[in-house]
């Protein structure tokens, strides 16, 4: 079973004592291989954003895409939720789009309308 890291506050003390801040906002952009077994990568990426106030997630290069990445997906937006970051998709390719609804994780996801390749 995929954990992703406990939950953080906005700020958190560093090791020296200082006070360290959330970015604002980042960007997370889903390969067109969008399948677990094709991109150990994503995980890494996914957590590190988790750090930020505001994650955009662009899905529109998205061709392939499996149930796995989809679960990833929705586990990170979990995540994200109860960290209070606010993720906001900035588009979503017909195979994501297609994906998601199949597997009835498009509302869950809050999925925009597909975008044609």
């Amino acid at each position: 079973m995929l954990q992703l890291a406990p939950t953080a506050t906005a700020a958190e003390p560093a090791a020296n004592g200082a006070v360290s801040a959330r970015p604002q906002s980042v960007v997370v952009t889903l390969p067109a291989d969008c399948r677990m077994a094709a991109q150990a990568h994503l995980l890494q990426e996914l957590l590190a954003a988790l750090d930020a106030c505001a994650i955009d997630l662009d899905g529109r290069a998205v061709e392939r895409v499996d149930t796995a990445a989809l679960q990833l997906l929705t586990l990170f937006k979990r995540e994200a939720d109860a960290r209070g970051a606010a993720l906001n998709w900035m588009g979503a390719s017909v195979a994501l789009d297609e994906a998601a609804d199949l597997l009835g994780l498009a509302k869950t996801l809050k999925l925009p309308a597909a975008v044609p390749a």
